[in-house]
């Protein structure tokens, strides 16, 4: 979509908190035209703009005014609010952890404010499942119904819209025009697209190499006992299986049993496991390559998340930091949940209007 033309629907957005431009990039799938994409970090900025028809503003939420956003909305028939704000602080990783003195906790209630200056005709949020038992999501939910909002939300795996991950997510959607929810799923159980779909096509890699045509196809290199526990590993199992001295002191002991997810391979014929910040490290979770003794490379990670194979993370010329990079792909709105987002809310202004 060609910036300036009229969106599906006529929706205009503002993604708040948007990373490398995940759920900016649904939405523009779907028809919605996003004029303004905020987030604190630098590193976001490339990949953004790069990607997408859309400015980048470096931003924390609760530095800017509804002004801002206004402006970047001009005249629309009907404007979004969307966001997702950082879910360290409700994440199961973060369970036991005390997140009471972390700012991102109240983030939340910056959205809330800017929703209030701003007053959308739509606004959307995605976030981790645990969310929705905390406090600030329930004062969240009940301003936006103050704001004369018809509030719907859900939990839902992104593996039943396309995305060839398993990853669950709650996702928000209001309304102040009656109620919009997510559109049914397009690859629900027994359609959903498997680890060889996503990845299958792509070159073979051995540990520690770069795809001389990608660079952010590359991988991580192995030690050698790693390289002999990777050997042993069967594709969907995990250290369980090893032979005695190839596992960890850790996982003898009873405290270390129930991290069974770690050191494992991906299954061909399903989807992947949720991609974390760490997916580019073989011990940080079942990462293991299908086939292929080596973890994940960054493209892998980033097709999983459901990005085209040609989203541009890196500036040419510029090192690739792997931790950067991977941070950014795992915190990422996997693109196809926010196209069905972005056709969601398409299909209810179609509903408005009586097509």
């Amino acid at each position: 979509m060609e910036r300036g033309a009229v969106s599906a629907g006529g929706i205009r957005a503002a993604d708040l908190f948007c990373g490398v431009g995940g759920l900016t990039h649904g939405l523009r799938r779907a028809g919605v035209d996003v004029r303004l994409g905020v987030d604190l970090d630098p590193a976001c900025e490339y990949p953004y703009e790069a990607n997408n028809d859309a400015p980048f503003m470096k931003a924390g939420v609760e530095t800017i005014s509804g002004d801002v956003i206004k402006k970047a909305w001009g005249e629309a028939d009907f404007r979004l609010l969307a966001g997702c704000a950082p879910c360290q602080p409700f994440s199961t990783y973060s369970q036991g952890r005390d997140h009471t003195q972390d700012g991102r906790w109240f983030l939340l209630d910056h959205f809330a404010r800017l929703v209030e200056e701003t007053s959308p005709d739509f606004v959307t949020m995605e976030n981790v499942p645990r969310l929705r038992d905390q406090a600030v999501f329930s004062s969240f939910v009940g301003k936006l119904e103050a704001l004369s909002f018809t509030v719907t939300h859900q939990v839902v795996n992104c593996a039943d819209y396309g995305v060839p991950q398993d990853r669950k997510r709650l996702v928000l959607m209001a309304s102040r025009h009656g109620s919009v929810e997510l559109i049914a799923p397009t690859t629900p159980q027994g359609k959903r697209r498997t680890v060889r779909d996503a990845i299958g096509g792509l070159r073979a890699l051995v540990a520690g190499e770069m795809d001389g045509n990608d660079r952010l196809h590359q991988c991580a290199a192995l030690t050698d006992i790693n390289l002999r526990r990777i050997k042993h590993s069967k594709p969907g199992g995990n250290w369980r299986e090893w032979p005695e001295d190839l596992i960890l002191a850790c996982h003898r002991k009873r405290s270390g049993e129930r991290y069974g997810s770690v050191y494992g391979r991906m299954s061909w014929n399903g989807p992947s496991p949720t991609m974390t910040t760490q997916f580019f490290g073989y011990g940080n979770g079942r990462f293991g390559h299908p086939e292929q003794d080596r973890a994940l490379s960054l493209r892998e990670g980033a097709v999983l998340q459901s990005f085209p194979k040609n989203y541009r993370f890196v500036k040419q010329g510029d090192p690739i930091l792997v931790k950067e990079v991977g941070r950014l792909i795992g915190n990422a709105v996997p693109v196809k949940l926010g196209e069905a987002i972005g056709r969601s809310f398409a299909a209810h202004v179609r509903g408005l209007r009586g097509a």
